[in-house]
């Protein structure tokens, strides 16, 4: 090891007692020294103006002593409160409650097409709306086209949404007594024992043959 080395060696170590006895100095200046009762003051005076500052922001806070929880009208809005009829109730008295309750509305009404089953009528969309509207009269227990059936409850109602070359699409809405799946084969049947071209009838989205859509009014 050649003289150079050992004095590069010996500088470093130097250099770093140095920057250790440096370090070392001013903490003692900092924490044992007589200075430091003076650095404790403006410790003091910062603590006393944050404390200042927190009470005057309590000015701009809301008082929430006097806070009520509002009610929720959500729940409220999802449950049916009317009051219907009973099955056991006369139809008078069906009609009466039912008169109070909007009709399901039909979206493209058409002229009835009443004819018996086993009949062969073309499939076009003309045809498919005239012997829809007979459907809901032929089958009025299923919908709540009449009063007497709105004043127990059955709301339901049907609408044609497209005539997709030998499929029929319709859609279902509002409350039904039966099961939707029910109407919608009893639709289907009535329709094609009339218009026997039509290989299907469906609904637009089979969300609508569910209980929960069912629930929905």
């Amino acid at each position: 090891m050649t003289a150079i080395s050992i004095l590069l060696r010996y500088t470093v170590v130097l250099t770093v007692l140095l920057k250790a006895w440096a370090i070392t100095s001013s903490y003692n200046t900092a924490f044992l020294s007589p200075q430091k009762r003076t650095t404790t003051t403006p410790t003091r005076s910062l603590v006393h103006e944050a404390s200042n500052r927190l009470s005057d922001s309590s000015l701009f806070l809301s008082d929430w002593s006097s806070f009520t929880a509002l009610e929720d009208d959500d729940d409220d809005e999802l449950l049916d409160t009317t009051d219907y009829a009973r099955e056991e109730d006369s139809q008078q008295v069906k009609a009466q409650v039912g008169a109070g309750i909007a009709a399901p509305t039909i979206e493209r009404p058409a002229e009835p097409i009443c004819v018996p089953p086993g009949s062969q009528l073309e499939l076009d969309e003309e045809t498919v709306l005239g012997v829809l509207s007979a459907c809901r009269e032929e089958l009025g227990t299923l919908f709540g086209y009449s009063a007497e059936n709105r004043g127990v409850g059955i709301t339901g109602g049907m609408d044609f949404v497209e005539l997709d070359g030998p499929t029929v699409v319709i859609k279902l809405k509002g409350r039904y007594w039966h099961q939707r799946t029910t109407v919608l084969e009893r639709v289907a049947n009535y329709l094609q024992q009339r218009i026997p071209e039509i290989v299907e009838v469906t609904v637009e989205d089979p969300y609508q043959l569910t209980d929960e859509a069912n629930e929905e009014w």
